[in-house]
């Protein structure tokens, strides 16, 4: 769903309009913009005052790849200074070594934080945010849920099924009716049905030939928004914007309204559901299961299923539907890549199977596939930053110091792109690197390939998550071509979340199977 894209104009008259008191700081800010211009391959000026935001407001249309050209061009690990007496200093880093450090060797010492708390307060005090006892304890309750066989089944089995019922239809449709289509919409769609259904058991059917508008989803696009902003500005500038409820803040409170209420409906349902005795494998039962059986350590049993349960919707479909868009945006550009992809699929569907899908079995002996996914997670995770905050002070191995209390920021979105970490070829499009001689799967530590995290708390879904986008994924390519139009226009988002700007308008055509 493409939403409205930042221009600069947009984001200084929304500070100059509703902070006066920092006009005179912004004002500095555009006077030495040009200096920032032409220092483009050096670190920010650190300036008195005002810091380096003057980098930050030239360069925020096109922040993530500003900050990856620092760190290819001068640090992976540099500290990035903030307004004075405002907390805004951060320690960036793309360093796997100090990765690994912070995330696993000294876990302890780099919890979310209470900042981070605050920033991403739409989430309550579930799993992504808590540190602790309290993350140990809903932790296992996640990991045992997400483990259980009948779950996954279920739902390798729904995405299956939607890909097979209702995404192949719509793409036969539009192929037929000659339509561009917007395909990350389409995805988002399908992720936020093939969710639903996990997380809640019902399908909102949002990927039918209607199209529907669907609130739900809307709000959650418009909460990542709001929290990527939160993380580009000072903390008293958001929390301003919040008070008198403007920009977007005001987008993340009507959001919030939404999410809430939508989840509460579902809650009751649920509890109707279960008073009837019609029993389904999705996420919110099993959830209500858990609650009832540790009701003296939580406080508030509604809001325990609430902040689970979206969170897992979260990293349920934006995730999903994130890595699908990029996967065939990189094959458009690597036609090679497609056409390997495409061999290894006919090698597992004799001409007597019909079936327009792969089972997981068929899908788990495609280690070219595999490899293209992993590819398109390295270049584009669908996360695209992780924030730690340190209790002590401490040294990286980078040799960099951090101060207790400093906030530490890991770009995985630069760390693609740094040719001390993947190599000269970082920047392009390799599933072999994922392959062994031997031709199979290659193993990259976690430090190295963050798409789900690593250390303690690596994603508990991921075998899962990478058996639903291959799904799709070989679906949709088996069935159909593919075809971006303008290209150059695909971006990325300054978003918490790596979704396309300007969403990629496609046209789709039904396939031969010839190979290509």
């Amino acid at each position: 769903m493409a939403a409205s894209p930042w221009s600069l104009d947009a984001f200084v008259g929304l500070i100059l309009w509703d902070y006066p008191e920092i006009i005179l700081a912004l004002a500095s800010s555009f006077f030495l913009m040009f200096l920032n211009r032409r220092r483009s391959s050096a670190w920010p000026i650190n300036w008195p005052f005002i810091g380096m935001l003057p980098a930050i407001v030239v360069n925020f249309p096109g922040l993530h790849d500003y900050i990856a050209h620092l760190h290819r061009h001068v640090s992976c690990t540099e500290m990035f200074r903030g307004p004075w007496f405002l907390g805004a200093d951060l320690l960036l880093t793309c360093d796997p070594d100090n990765v690994n450090h912070i995330f696993n060797a000294n876990f302890v010492n780099y919890p979310k934080g209470d900042q981070f708390r605050e920033v991403f307060d739409i989430l309550g005090h579930g799993l992504f945010n808590v540190d602790g006892d309290s993350w140990k304890f809903q932790r296992k309750i996640a990991n045992t849920l997400l483990g259980y066989r009948n779950f996954r089944t279920y739902a390798i089995g729904a995405t299956r099924e939607k890909a097979e019922k209702a995404l192949i239809p719509l793409l036969l449709h539009k192929s037929e009716c000659g339509e561009p289509m917007e395909l990350q919409e389409i995805f988002t769609r399908l992720a936020f049905d093939v969710t639903c259904l996990t997380a809640f058991g019902d399908d909102p059917g949002s990927l039918s030939l209607q199209l529907p508008d669907i609130s739900f989803s809307t709000a959650l696009d418009d909460a990542w928004e709001a929290l990527f902003f939160r993380h580009t500005v000072p903390k008293s500038w958001w929390k301003m914007m919040k008070w008198i409820n403007v920009g977007t803040e005001k987008k993340m409170a009507n959001a919030r309204k939404v999410i809430d209420q939508n989840i509460s409906q579902r809650i009751s349902q649920k509890r109707q559901e279960i008073n009837a005795k019609i029993s389904k494998a999705d996420l919110l039962a099993s959830y209500m299961e858990v609650a009832e059986g540790v009701k003296d350590k939580v406080e508030d049993t509604d809001k325990f299923l609430r902040d689970n349960v979206l969170f897992l919707m979260i990293a349920g479909r934006d995730a999903f539907s994130i890595s699908l868009s990029w996967f065939f945006f990189l094959l458009h550009n690597n036609p090679k890549v497609k056409t390997k992809i495409l061999q290894e699929l006919r090698l597992f569907r004799s001409s007597e199977n019909k079936s327009t899908t792969f089972s997981a079995e068929e899908l788990s002996g495609m280690v070219y596939l595999h490899g293209a996914v992993c590819e398109t997670l390295r270049i584009f995770p669908p996360v695209a930053f992780e924030e730690k905050t340190a209790l002590k002070e401490d040294v990286l191995p980078s040799g960099a110091k951090v101060a207790a209390g400093q906030r530490v920021v890991v770009s995985l979105y630069a760390m693609a792109r740094v040719e001390a970490v993947w190599g000269k070829d970082c920047m392009e499009f390799k599933p072999e690197r994922w392959i062994t001689e031997e031709g199979k799967v290659r193993h990259v530590p976690a430090y190295k390939f963050m798409a789900f995290n690593c250390g303690p708390r690596i994603c508990l879904g991921k075998d899962l998550g990478l058996m639903q986008i291959k799904t799709v994924a070989a679906a949709v390519l088996w069935n159909f071509e593919v075809e971006v139009l303008d290209a150059a226009r695909v971006e990325p988002k300054n978003s918490a979340m790596l979704r396309m700007k300007n969403g990629m308008m496609v046209t789709i055509k039904k396939r031969t199977h010839s190979i290509e």
